[in-house]
């Protein structure tokens, strides 16, 4: 897509003058180019979103091929966040250093061999291993991709296009439970002998799940940097051909082409360079400074507080809307598997205790392989879709609405009705009824877009990519933490998972008041942007 840029000659001066990014942005008008690149950056989000959520239609079905106990699947269906963790802040680091597309497009590439891998194994030990170096591979493009689209964009189109790259990721995660449903339950089976291994459903639904991380992979290949982190190295020339190759491609070759003389650095890319010039080292030494040089000013001075917020309300979002999700599929097969049985009113944790049973029976033949699903019940699919249609719609409509009224009305609307519902799922014996409470719980997901468009709104170009990668991985610990709570409480303590989630939520509400600048909205420029879940 990049091009050679344009001769500016026999324009008069005010056309030819060096221009700023964001009127050069302005300039390049707003069309295909900006949609292709918005289409690959939703396939990207959904491609993490199947990577790391996947699982948890994996768990049930998985669970007496694996010997899996609830405990070990709270541990598998948290590992993969575990590996984002480790590798967030180093992905970050070298997002703002090496570049953005440097670092996305190949971790797609080592996440989608990781996942293909993990289809193979045969014991919980090794698929954890694999999930893991799945989940650190996949936290590169999972930050640094809203740092890479809204650097295309000005200020006018930033949060539209965010947003719409949120659509399409909540498009694409429609087809997750539909994706489930068509392979899951499927009943054929056959064994590969020098693996030694029974190749069931679930383990080609893993690979598939992992599609999206290679398509996106090989669209990148034809995308340049971004714009504003070449302007940002000093590298102008290739600034101005990604701009005239987006005009080009916006307006048509048959129009004239965009001329540019040059495109002014702000003082903020000026110090950015000078920072990275003076830390610039191959050793190991000047490469962990430097890692601290990127990273320490975000835990100083005045962004020691928006840091802080941020990434407060980003462990309590993820630890609900990720944690409890890994064992939603899980809940409903259980309450599908109750009202087979002729139960028609009974709690959630009810229907929980109810179905319980130790899979260690199960390897000891203690316990027949009748208990053991091959299969989810159809409602864990439907209201998967159901779920994943709400973000979808929910996305869209946030889009149309963000502007108008703020950041913050929806922040406190989605935290206080999203942590009530989970308290009330508690007491509510109408298992329908429970189900659409447990729904809207993990929509508070919603709060992720809006929390990240804050970050991004809160730090300059040199330390956005890493303030939104810290964000996300104290969001990542919050999965980790709810993952495994669910798995340890869940059989024997169900309540206390959803009174903890509950009131966490309530809590991010009350907190989101103290977000810097939250109040402010600027609506003919378009500030506020949204990402994705």
């Amino acid at each position: 897509m990049e091009g050679p840029p344009i001769e500016s000659k026999n324009l008069p001066p005010a056309e030819v003058r060096p221009v700023k990014l964001e009127e050069a942005f302005f300039m390049t008008k707003f069309g295909l180019y900006n949609l292709v690149l918005i289409a690959i950056s939703g396939i990207i989000l959904a491609a993490v979103l199947l990577e790391t959520l996947g699982i948890s239609y994996v768990l049930p079905v998985a669970e007496c091929d694996l010997l899996l106990t609830t405990r070990e699947k709270g541990v598998l269906s948290a590992i993969s966040f575990a590996g984002i963790i480790c590798s967030s802040h180093l992905w970050g680091f070298l997002a703002d250093t090496r570049g953005r597309r440097a670092i996305i497009m190949p971790t797609l590439f080592l996440a989608f061999a990781s996942s293909a891998l993990s289809s193979l194994t045969t014991n919980f030990w090794v698929i954890t291993v694999m999930r893991f170096l799945t989940g650190f591979f996949i936290s590169g493009p999972s930050a640094t991709i809203y740092a890479y689209l809204g650097e295309f964009h000005g200020k006018r189109n930033c949060s539209r296009a965010i947003m719409g790259a949120s659509f399409v990721f909540g498009v694409g995660s429609i087809l997750l439970p539909l994706i489930a449903w068509s392979i899951i339950n499927q009943e054929w089976e056959f064994t590969i002998p020098l693996l030694d291994i029974v190749y069931r459903p679930w383990r080609l639904f893993l690979v598939v799940c992992a599609l999206p991380s290679l398509i996106a992979a090989l669209a990148l290949l034809r995308l340049p940097e971004s714009p504003k982190y070449l302007l940002s190295r000093g590298r102008e020339q290739e600034t101005i051909a990604v701009l005239c190759s987006m005009h080009r491609w916006n307006v048509g070759r048959k129009k004239a082409s965009l001329r540019l003389t040059g495109v002014l650095q702000e003082t903020e890319a000026q110090q950015t360079k000078v920072r990275r010039e003076e830390t610039a080292s191959k050793s190991v030494v000047g490469l962990l400074r430097q890692m601290w040089h990127q990273t320490a000013p975000l835990f100083m001075g005045s962004y020691l507080k928006r840091t802080a917020i941020v990434c407060v309300l980003q462990f309590g979002i993820y630890l609900t809307s990720s944690g409890m999700y890994m064992f939603f599929p899980d809940i409903l097969n259980r309450i599908a598997e109750q009202q087979g049985r002729g139960v028609e009113r009974t709690t959630v944790c009810n229907a929980v205790y109810a179905t319980r049973f130790d899979i260690l029976e199960l390897a000891t033949g203690n316990r027949t392989s009748d208990v053991c699903h091959q299969k989810l019940d159809i409602s864990a699919y439907e209201h998967s879709f159901v779920l994943e249609a709400i973000y979808a719609l929910g996305f869209a409509v946030i889009g149309l609405v963000i502007n108008a009224i703020g950041r913050l009305p929806i922040l406190v609307f989605v935290f206080v009705v999203c942590g009530t519902c989970g308290v009330l799922i508690v007491f509510i014996d109408l298992p329908l009824l429970a189900i659409w409470f447990y729904l809207i719980l993990l929509t508070c997901g919603f709060c992720i877009s809006v929390v990240n468009a804050c970050t991004v709104d809160l730090y300059p170009t040199n330390l956005r990519a890493m303030a939104v990668c810290i964000s996300l991985m104290f969001g990542r610990l919050g999965s980790i933490v709810g993952s495994n709570l669910v798995g340890f409480l869940l059989d024997t303590h169900c309540e206390l998972t959803f009174w903890i989630s509950g009131l966490l939520l309530v809590g991010c509400g009350v907190l989101s008041f103290f977000i810097p600048n939250i109040y402010k909205r600027n609506v003919s420029e378009g500030r506020i942007s949204v990402s994705s879940r």
